[in-house]
């Protein structure tokens, strides 16, 4: 997998973070996440460097770019200069179930979902590029909680896990 296309996906999969405060006691507000693993392929560790993956966000095509963004902004996710991603959750969404069967999340569809205490897993199928996976979310208080998304595809392998913290009750402008 070329590393412009690890990018996109990476950024693109970034959105499946916020999708954890369906998982009960989520406080609604502004969230920041962190990847505190990018394996790409069996590269070493690039958790790091996501900010360099957000540079590279910038050199695609001015099309490509507008697209991931708007993507992106549709589900009120912004990227911060150093690698975070922000999103706002709103009462709604943090009272709302949002992870099911079916669901569609960008280009990938999830599947096998399964629901017990504080956490969530289940099965994601993406295309563009073609990738299976598993994900899960585990909530370690209304104001923490990680994600880990493991895919598989012919173009590499993707390992993320990802932390969530909630900065304020107002989201902002």
């Amino acid at each position: 997998m070329t590393f412009r296309r690890s990018a996109v996906l990476v950024l693109s999969l970034a959105g499946l973070a916020p999708a954890a405060h369906a998982v009960d006691d989520i406080r609604p507000g502004l969230w920041e996440f962190r990847s505190t693993r990018l394996s790409l392929g069996g590269l070493p560790d690039m958790s790091a460097h996501m900010s360099q993956l957000q540079q590279q966000l910038k050199n695609l095509p001015a099309d490509t770019r507008r697209m991931i963004e708007q993507q992106m902004a549709q589900r009120g996710v912004s990227l911060g200069q150093d690698g975070t991603v922000r999103s706002c959750i709103t009462p709604e969404q943090a009272r709302q179930d949002t992870i099911y069967s079916g669901k569609v999340e960008g280009n990938c569809t999830l599947s096998d979902v399964m629901k017990g205490g504080d956490t969530v897993i289940g099965k994601l199928r993406c295309t563009d590029p073609d990738a299976t996976g598993n994900f899960q979310a585990r909530v370690a208080s209304p104001e923490r909680f990680t994600t880990r998304v493991t895919m598989q595809s012919a173009r590499g392998d993707l390992d993320v896990e990802t932390e969530g913290r909630w900065l304020a009750a107002q989201c902002g402008g």
